[in-house]
């Protein structure tokens, strides 16, 4: 896997980048993603320095992460629960019909 050069700009700032041919895509979205939430932090006027919106930025999409890896989990359990319910009724039926057959 080779390594290609990626060229960003982030916040006006420009930057050298790596990545595989493959993961181009997903690191350009990535950039915009974090470039779109800079750039509305700064544009608020509330926090200046882009260590400072960088840092708020990034604590911002973790947070979203995380959330959304809660919902996830949530989906996840909901949807074993009603795996477990539709392998007891599959269970009940066959037992009644084994059941009807003797």
């Amino acid at each position: 896997m080779s390594i290609t050069e990626v060229h960003v700009k982030i916040l006006e700032k420009e930057f050298q980048l790596g990545c595989s041919a493959e993961e181009r895509g997903d690191l350009l979205d990535s950039v915009e993603l974090l470039n779109s939430r800079m750039r509305e932090i700064r544009d608020g006027g509330k926090v200046n320095g882009i260590d400072k919106i960088a840092i708020l930025a990034a604590l911002n999409i973790a947070n979203e992460l995380i959330q959304s890896r809660g919902k996830e989990h949530a989906l996840e359990t909901d949807a074993k629960k009603q795996v477990q319910t539709i392998r007891e009724q599959v269970e009940t039926a066959l037992q009644s019909s084994q059941q009807l057959e003797f």
